[in-house]
């Protein structure tokens, strides 16, 4: 096994939304966390907040939220998911991810650690990791800042061995006996026997100790991925304009992607809850036109949603909902690699509707009805149904028939994929119809007729009897052209 740690030194801090720079946590009068600027000023984790505040006079101290850490822990967690599905929560301020059977999704162990941060980072985290085969072992060296990859057993007791002793946090008492006879460095401990250790610093280090050589089996309780995910934001400040909620809406999205990948679903639409200040909540609905799992896809849609937003005040709070999710099907993935084609037409359909409306985007579908007019009815742009405005016919130009429980093969009907709006009446000279000159027929006449059922609804076709031929003018150009007892008629083209 392999483990990656991450420490999260700042995450009493970050995990506030209210807060400015300079500023820190306290815990019963002492820093517990402090940022950049104010460590500039001198102030530094453990200190008095009076010995601070002399340091920096404009610092904000904030109390410590133990619940806003828990709740920050968890939503890393669910976005680990990214990239395995076995994470392990190590409170107050790190979390394990156990990578060894996903490295060769990722490329290496180089790729899945610089994702892994990268991540991190785009979600405005401060982070220190380690890679090591104990779980113990890579966070004392997270903890340490060693930014360190031991990925061999062998390889344990060396990299242990230069960390003090504090990075354990044993408890104070163990750590001052440690100190009084000499032993400041974790590789000290290697030449001391163990059965006097115990006596002297607790069986609880010892068996820590043990456990980060590998000695000792160390089993993780897993993270277990909720059933539905539903995820709130306190935003740092009231936000008045839709764009700037981006940023804490990739925090979310991340979480929901890590989770989504966690417990083997796709999304199909989710909603994101505003909480405004003064105003009744709102609701922005994301639907996809394909379930997917895709962060980057998602945070395009979202752009394109919040791009034409009208917000109705000051947004406070943000929470976000996975309404609709499925199965994630097994795909075989393919044996050599494939070029990159785009986003695909169902990402564009989403983009679109997000950028033009609900019923600005539409496309045809098919339905059992022989007369032209009524073959396609417009359907959502993002619904089940397949956008073809004609059936799919199989290679070799035949199509596949069922005939009394076998399968026929004919030949299909030539279709036009552009109808005009209205048929054209078409001159008739010499006993043939003209468009741009005299029409040849390529195709013998097909009999379409009969309608009588919707003869007496509004705008409706009504009873037709037509035959069709597909023809061709001197130009070239191919037109579907048919006749009736009214004479000769255009009613499509084709490409």
């Amino acid at each position: 096994m392999l483990w990656l740690a991450l420490n999260f030194p700042l995450l009493p801090l970050e995990a506030l939304p209210l807060r400015q720079s300079p500023s820190a946590v306290v815990q019963r009068g002492r820093l517990l966390a402090c940022d950049a600027a104010a460590s500039a000023a001198g102030v530094t984790p453990g200190q008095k907040l009076s010995t601070a505040l002399g340091l920096a006079p404009g610092l904000r101290a904030f109390e410590r939220e133990a619940l806003r850490e828990t709740l920050a822990l968890d939503q890393l967690a669910c976005w680990a998911g990214n990239f395995t599905p076995t994470v392990s929560l190590a409170p107050p301020d790190a979390l394990l991810l156990e990578i060894g059977g996903c490295l060769r999704l990722f490329g290496g162990l180089e790729h899945i650690v610089k994702a892994a941060l990268n991540g991190c980072a785009a979600q405005g985290w401060t982070t220190q990791w380690a890679v090591a085969p104990t779980p113990l072992a890579a966070r004392w060296l997270a903890r340490a800042g060693a930014a360190a990859v031991c990925d061999a057993p062998e390889a344990l007791p060396t990299a242990l061995s230069a960390l003090p002793c504090t990075v354990t946090a044993w408890p104070a008492e163990s750590l001052s006996r440690l100190d009084a006879f000499g032993v400041r460095q974790l590789g000290d401990l290697a030449s001391l026997p163990l059965a006097g250790l115990r006596q002297r610093i607790g069986n609880v280090a010892v068996d820590e100790w043990l456990r980060a050589r590998g000695d000792l089996p160390d089993p993780q309780r897993a993270f277990v991925f909720p059933e539905h995910f539903v995820q709130g934001l306190e935003l740092p400040s009231r936000v008045e304009h839709a764009e700037a909620l981006i940023f804490a809406g990739q925090r979310l999205f991340a979480a929901l992607c890590g989770w989504l990948h966690g417990r083997q679903l796709l999304l199909r639409s989710c909603s994101l809850h505003l909480d405004y200040d003064g105003e009744p909540p709102g609701v922005l609905r994301l639907a996809l036109g394909e379930a997917s799992a895709d962060e980057a896809r998602l945070l395009r849609l979202l752009r394109e949603y919040l791009g034409r937003l009208q917000l109705a005040g000051p947004v406070e709070r943000l929470r976000l909902e996975a309404d609709e999710v499925m199965a994630q099907p097994g795909d075989s993935i393919h044996l050599f690699d494939v070029a990159p084609s785009g986003e695909g037409a169902a990402a564009c359909l989403e983009r679109l509707q997000a950028r033009l409306g609900e019923g600005a985007v539409r496309r045809l579908s098919v339905r059992a009805e022989h007369r032209p007019e009524c073959a396609t009815v417009a359907a959502s742009a993002l619904g089940e149904s397949v956008a073809v405005s004609q059936p799919v016919t199989p290679p070799e130009g035949h199509s596949v028939f069922a005939q009394n429980g076998q399968c026929t093969a004919a030949a299909p009907p030539q279709r036009p994929l552009w109808l005009l709006p209205e048929p054209q009446a078409l001159i008739e000279r010499g006993g043939g119809p003209h468009w741009h000159g005299r029409l040849e027929l390529l195709t013998r006449g097909e009999r379409l007729e009969s309608g009588w059922w919707d003869g007496g609804e509004a705008e409706a076709v009504g009873d037709v009897r037509r035959d069709y031929f597909v023809a061709r003018n001197p130009l070239g150009q191919w037109a579907w052209i048919f006749r009736d007892a009214r004479g000769w008629f255009l009613h499509g083209l084709f490409a």
